[in-house]
């Protein structure tokens, strides 16, 4: 091959890989399915305990990306379920968390996901149990995680036995296998801070982290904490 074509087959690579980088920089910047702010700030009187319900979907089933992974929110004041994952929170109060997970686990890539942190008590209650400290290599193994960084907070989500029957799409009924989490933690002052699941579950995209990991309104979002 001539100089010349060596430099042009050159060229072309760079370019091929310049626009690699640009789909994934653009992959992770898109927005996701409309939605607004769900806002928990007015669904309780001033000073009392929050109850966010949620829950985890293997394929949300509609939309521009329906057989995308994602999480719903029960909105406190209409009581329906919306696909939604900024949420306003009071400043300095209690929340009461909710989750039903109803999408199958695998063992951990990282065991310490398995231990319960940031929460009241460092703990958390897998349908009704306890639990400080969940081994992924036993039972159904972990389908998610429920983590925010800057709060110190992450909570494993228990996955289904994936030879079940599961829920095909969102919003699941509660007759459906799933695991119920209940956990709580406390806001601090104002700010807004961002909360995703570390699990891997972007199936399809490089090493799991692309598609429903990288779009809002999926797999993270925002808690926006403000003074009441």
């Amino acid at each position: 091959m001539s100089m010349r074509g060596r430099l042009t087959t050159v060229v072309v690579l760079f370019l091929v890989g310049v626009g690699v980088v640009v789909l994934c920089v653009a992959t992770f910047l898109k927005p996701g399915t409309p939605g607004g702010v769900t806002d928990f700030t007015k669904s309780q009187p001033a000073g009392q305990p929050v109850h966010l319900l949620a829950q985890v979907v293997g394929s949300i089933g509609f939309g521009p990306h329906p057989t995308w992974v994602s999480y719903m929110v029960m909105n406190p004041t209409t009581h329906k379920w919306v696909q939604d994952t900024t949420w306003k929170l009071p400043a300095h109060t209690k929340i009461d968390m909710t989750i039903e997970q109803f999408d199958s686990g695998s063992p951990l890539r990282n065991q310490e996901w398995g231990q319960i942190q940031g929460t009241i008590g460092n703990s958390m209650q897998l349908n009704g149990k306890t639990v400080s400290v969940y081994n992924s290599f036993t039972g159904t193994g972990v389908g998610h995680t429920f983590a925010v960084p800057t709060l110190g907070i992450s909570v494993p989500l228990v996955g289904v036995n994936g030879s079940d029957t599961l829920c095909g799409e969102g919003p699941c009924s509660t007759k459906m296998p799933h695991n119920e989490i209940t956990f709580s933690f406390n806001t601090k002052g104002p700010g807004n801070f961002p909360w995703q699941c570390f699990v891997p579950c972007g199936l399809g995209w490089l090493f799991g982290n692309g598609g429903p990991m990288s779009t809002q309104n999926f797999m993270g979002g925002f808690l926006d904490v403000v003074n009441s």
